[in-house]
């Protein structure tokens, strides 16, 4: 399918797919400067240099996933630590009827589907004069599970990646023009895919994960008994140490 059809049948204003491109997000920062509305959405069938929270690099396998940013200019400025989470329950709900089992989300920016990662979300955003934008929405999803890479899931087999894509942008878009804090729908289906509830934890802080709050923050209780509320950092878990 050309580029404009995946517009039509998206509904989006645009579409810019490429064969290959250092990073999807990059390209859509680059398209948002020149003026591309909300909506603009930017596919590749390959990454050489995508990127992750903290300037982690990997390169993606030609046609073995789904590697997409949209430029969204609506986006809350004000729950920063909210939106990736925001969009990792809504990416869930809506590629699961895909997936071999549940997915699950892992604080911050992440879904797994048991012991592997099945995809990344990375948001950035672009500010003048104190006011956002444009927010870039970086996805990147494993339709089939990559080669030779350890702790990595992907979709059921056979499952077409426009079939994945026709149900992931529409709920990307819908989460991304949410605003303020996650309410309690997203709270009870976020409670029913947390990867960490209730599992001991090494970083960001030691202790046990008690869930996350309606402002994205990990809530971690430690040796003490008291509570801290996480908003930064990587889930690394006490037996993966």
């Amino acid at each position: 399918m050309e580029a404009v059809e995946i517009a039509a049948a998206l509904r989006l204003p645009g579409v810019v797919a490429v064969d290959s491109t250092p990073s999807t997000l990059d390209l859509a920062h680059a398209l948002a400067a020149d003026g591309a509305p909300s909506g603009t959405l930017v596919l590749a069938d390959e990454q050489t240099s995508g990127r992750g929270r903290g300037g982690k690099r990997w390169t993606s396998e030609p046609g073995q996933g789904i590697w997409l940013t949209l430029v969204e200019r609506a986006v809350d400025p004000g729950m920063p630590g909210v939106l990736a989470l925001r969009l990792g329950i809504a990416a869930a709900e809506a590629l699961e009827p895909l997936a071999p089992a549940t997915i699950r989300v892992k604080w911050p920016n992440d879904l797994w589907i048991g012991d592997g990662k099945l995809a990344g979300i990375l948001a950035e955003a672009r500010w003048r004069d104190g006011v956002v934008e444009w927010v870039a929405v970086g996805m990147g999803v494993n339709v089939r599970p990559p080669r030779g890479v350890p702790n990595a899931s992907g979709l059921r087999g056979g499952v077409p990646r426009l079939a994945a894509l026709a149900r992931l942008v529409p709920a990307l878009r819908d989460a991304a023009a949410r605003r303020g804090a996650l309410d309690a729908r997203e709270l009870a289906l976020l409670e029913a895919r947390d990867l960490a509830r209730g599992r001991e934890i090494r970083e960001p802080a030691p202790g046990r994960v008690e869930g996350i709050s309606g402002e994205g923050a990990l809530l971690v209780r430690a040796s003490d008994g008291t509570v801290s509320a996480q908003r930064a950092g990587s889930l690394v878990f006490t037996e993966d140490a």
